[in-house]
């Protein structure tokens, strides 16, 4: 029986994707479920999974661009290459298991000394006495040898230097993203501006129910449920900042759908938290852990990073101090996290030190003015520095009910 793996459908209006990795090779005998290669179209990785037992024949290399619905591969099902497979598999056990002396290194006192004297490594050495023993006049051959190699193969002074370079097709991720680097560029007029919010609040809020926070909820209480409520506020207070540009009309979004940057073995991916406003905290942190380990697995579907109005990024988890994060088009605007730093700072006349982060705002001026974009970092410093009362009802004792615990 012959089966036939088709290239599936990343998305909507994708017809075209790359072969970025296969993960058997021709021949191999593969099992029902098991991934055996991954696919990248301009916006997420695919995971492609055999759908019978059986000897897998690709069609097509890695790298190459094919088209939804063209044959990726056949899959070759039948009893006699099972039972073949299943022979071929203990025999492979048994050898693991039970290794022959022949692989095992054994040296002889004197020369077991003159690789230490030497800091010579033992698997580098070929035995020539009984039962492959590593004899001392092995290695002195071994010596004698390498040092010879050494002299007769030195390169000219000249070229001791490694001048090489190396060339590698950008993946189809990557090349959208360039394109998409350069259409914000031309496209829009990004401006961005800046403040700094005093984080100790925050953390003493964290420091103090962080513990039973996670016991309850499986989840970290962490700093980015607190942005993104923050950031609702802001987008309500200043609606242009939750809108976009098409053609000649302005849409403006009455829901909040936070489109957060996480960085993956693929690159960085902006998964979306829909309907922000309607979510708590432990809502919110479950979502972004949801979210979080599915780009990191590579199973982040399109669907998951269609969409957005407004997107977080956190270049301090990479120790960013300060950035003017690039716009997530067709958004009008992107709020740039950076690094906590302990400053001195002046707290009603006295100077103490304070936990501070950078904040940026950068933003699309065609349709967001300077006084909205200030304002609106203005505003989510405000949340930020004063959770308690804009974030968690207004008082201690709705701290607890607002993270339910």
């Amino acid at each position: 029986m012959i089966i036939q793996i088709k290239v599936p459908s990343p998305g909507e209006s994708i017809t075209e994707v790359e072969v970025s990795t296969w993960l058997v090779k021709n021949g191999d005998y593969v099992h029902k479920g098991q991934k055996i290669a991954e696919i990248d179209s301009d916006k997420a990785t695919l995971e492609i999974f055999s759908e019978e037992n059986g000897i897998i024949t690709s069609m097509v290399e890695k790298g190459d661009r094919v088209r939804v619905g063209d044959v990726l591969c056949i899959i070759k099902s039948s009893k006699e290459d099972t039972k073949k497979h299943i022979v071929q598999e203990k025999k492979n056990h048994v050898e693991k298991v039970y290794p022959t002396n022949k692989n095992i290194k054994i040296p002889s006192p004197a020369s077991k000394k003159f690789l230490k004297e030497k800091n010579i490594f033992i698997e580098s050495v070929q035995g020539t006495g009984k039962h492959g023993r590593i004899t001392k006049k092995d290695c002195i051959f071994h010596l004698e040898k390498n040092e010879t190699s050494i002299v007769s193969n030195s390169p000219p002074v000249t070229t001791m230097y490694n001048r090489s370079k190396t060339k590698t097709p950008l993946s189809s991720l990557r090349r959208k993203l360039s394109e998409r680097l350069v259409y914000v560029k031309n496209q829009t007029a990004s401006l961005t501006t800046f403040n700094e919010v005093d984080m100790i609040e925050i953390f003493l809020i964290r420091k103090k129910y962080k513990d039973i926070f996670k016991k309850k909820h499986e989840v970290n209480l962490g700093l980015m449920s607190f942005f993104i409520l923050s950031c609702v506020r802001s987008l309500k207070l200043y609606p242009d900042v939750n809108a976009m540009i098409s053609g000649k009309e302005k849409i403006n979004f009455e829901y909040y759908d936070i489109s957060i940057a996480i960085s993956g073995p693929k690159g960085l991916m902006v998964p979306v938290i829909r309907n922000a406003e309607y979510l708590s905290f432990r809502e919110i942190e479950q979502e972004i852990y949801k979210l979080s380990t599915r780009v990191h697995n590579g199973k982040i579907s399109i669907d998951e990073m269609t969409g957005g109005t407004f997107t977080i990024t956190n270049g301090g988890v990479f120790g960013s101090m300060l950035s003017t994060p690039i716009i997530n088009p067709p958004q009008s605007a992107i709020l740039g996290m950076h690094k906590i730093m302990e400053r001195p700072v002046v707290v009603n006349g006295s100077i103490e030190i304070r936990p501070i982060m950078y904040l940026s705002l950068s933003y699309d001026h065609r349709i967001i003015d300077g006084k909205e974009s200030v304002g609106f970092l203005v505003s989510v410093k405000e949340s930020i520095e004063n959770p308690i009362k804009f974030l968690m009802g207004g008082s201690e004792e709705t701290i607890s009910k607002k993270l339910e615990l």
